[in-house]
């Protein structure tokens, strides 16, 4: 393969630089609805008396700005240039709320939980429980004790595969996915498969880029035992009937797992009406802190499921020769759990239920719209997944490719000259990218709190690194 632009890039810049074209900064203060704030260059936190309360988010077309001073850390300029956070799929950013739950824990209350009488201990154990109530009923889960806490999504999915897969999968059974799942819900259904000897199948994509659902429903049968899939793809940015797939599972005694890091953060998720037998999500992504997610599973699955790991908190009675566990929860928490982590998740929940999920989704998809629209007018673009239309509805974010010029160069490029944080790589998702004839992709994702002046200025900055690196043609 023949050097990539960025090579060129790297040797010219010195002398090249003055042909860039000149791309203002807007002012930081732009963003803000009301009040004042200061700002210093650089990787600093801003200071900042902003706060946005729930009347002030009524207005759906505003929720951006409004919500954007409750998160310092966009307010900050990096390489000389206005911060444009457009990597919402990988991780979000954390408001003050969930950044002030995490001092007050350490500072206030730290202690273990379920172990000690003291204050500190009854105290952090009752904040520890309750985030596992308000996941609960952010997600409609029926009781709190179908919520397990876990490293992150990944884990939850791998729990899942070893302890009911190993339980449940023969040889010949089988396990439908589709290559546009995260690497997280391939891997251990592969390792599980190499144990049991089940069978993977997986969904192709149709004529408009996205899981082919007719597929997937033929694909069904007795030999089914787990449908695993995403609800939201990361790079696709499609959605999938999750209730009509539970309700075919179901028909033939199959179970359904619903991988929804990129669906709870962004959409109301109610795990009742969807009828899925296992969900599992990231706090990251979330507006949470990192290290920790969440497993939800129905109350029948998760008591005939084994532990997956063995240690402290998950035992009933521990002998010389064999152990009793506890019930699930506890049964799949070994060790010292992510307790703080776990207050912050909570926080972050309050927060998403205090602007509200449906305002939310209703927001995003108006950005999705405006995203998607404004990158199809870049010359040679190629954005993958479905067009949005009347009947198909996109996510908030676009992964695509420009021809000629490497994805992982643009992202520099984006970043060093303009400010402007977005994604390039594979997106843990492989096998969708070779189906797509392509090595990897850049992309773009959104949340509540950006706004379309944050589209612009990226659409603005792509153009102009587009014409740098075709100007070495």
């Amino acid at each position: 393969m023949p050097p990539t632009p960025l090579q060129l890039f790297a040797s010219a810049m010195e002398t090249a630089i003055h042909k860039l074209p000149y791309f203002k900064t807007i002012n930081p203060s732009f963003y803000t609805a009301r009040g004042t704030a200061s700002f210093r260059v650089g990787l600093r936190r801003s200071s900042s008396s902003l706060s946005v309360s729930a009347s002030d988010r009524e207005g759906d077309h505003d929720l951006g700005h409004r919500t954007r001073p409750d998160f310092p850390i966009l307010h900050q300029e990096v390489n000389g240039s206005k911060l444009v956070y457009l990597d919402n799929a990988a991780t979000s950013q954390k408001p003050t709320a969930v950044l002030k739950a995490l001092q007050n824990y350490y500072e206030s209350y730290n202690s273990n939980v379920h172990r000690g009488i003291h204050f500190l201990s009854a105290k952090a154990t009752d904040e520890y429980e309750l985030a596992r109530k308000k996941v609960a009923a952010f997600i409609n889960a029926s009781d709190a004790r179908e919520i397990v806490f876990t490293k992150n999504a990944t884990e939850a999915i791998n729990l899942v595969a070893y302890s009911w897969g190993l339980l449940n999968l023969k040889p010949e059974d089988e396990v439908i996915l589709t290559i546009a799942e995260h690497h997280s819900n391939i891997v251990p259904w592969q390792l599980v498969a190499q144990k049991t000897g089940a069978v993977l199948k997986y969904v192709t994509l149709n004529e408009n880029g996205a899981p082919d659902i007719g597929n997937l429903k033929q694909m069904i049968s007795r030999k089914t035992k787990i449908v695993a899939v995403h609800h939201v793809s990361n790079t696709l940015a499609s959605v999938l009937p999750i209730e009509e797939i539970a309700h075919w599972a179901h028909d033939v005694g199959a179970k359904v797992l619903l991988d929804a890091c990129q669906s709870v953060p962004h959409m109301v998720v109610n795990v009742q009406s969807l009828d899925v037998d296992f969900l599992v999500a990231s706090s990251h992504k979330m507006c949470g802190p990192t290290g920790i997610g969440f497993l939800y599973g129905k109350s029948d699955l998760l008591s005939a499921m084994p532990p997956f790991l063995g240690g402290g908190e998950m035992i009933s009675d521990v002998y010389l020769d064999h152990s009793t566990y506890a019930e699930p929860p506890s049964r799949f928490e070994a060790g010292t759990p992510a307790i703080g982590e776990a207050i912050g998740l909570g926080a972050a929940i309050d927060y998403l239920s205090g602007i509200g999920m449906q305002k939310i989704h209703d927001y995003e998809l108006e950005l999705a719209n405006y995203l998607h629209e404004s990158l199809r007018a870049v010359p040679n673009i190629h954005i993958y997944g479905p067009v949005p239309s009347g009947n198909i509805n996109r996510a908030a974010l676009c992964s695509f490719n420009v021809d000629n010029i490497h994805p992982t160069d643009i992202a520099t490029f984006l970043d060093q000259q303009y400010g402007v944080a977005i994604r390039s790589g594979h997106h843990c998702a492989q096998p969708l990218h070779r189906s797509l004839g392509v090595s990897s992709s850049a992309r773009a994702s959104l949340h509540f709190y950006n706004v379309k002046e944050d589209v612009d200025d990226f659409i603005r900055a792509l153009n102009d690194t587009v014409s740098f690196f075709n100007s070495y043609k």
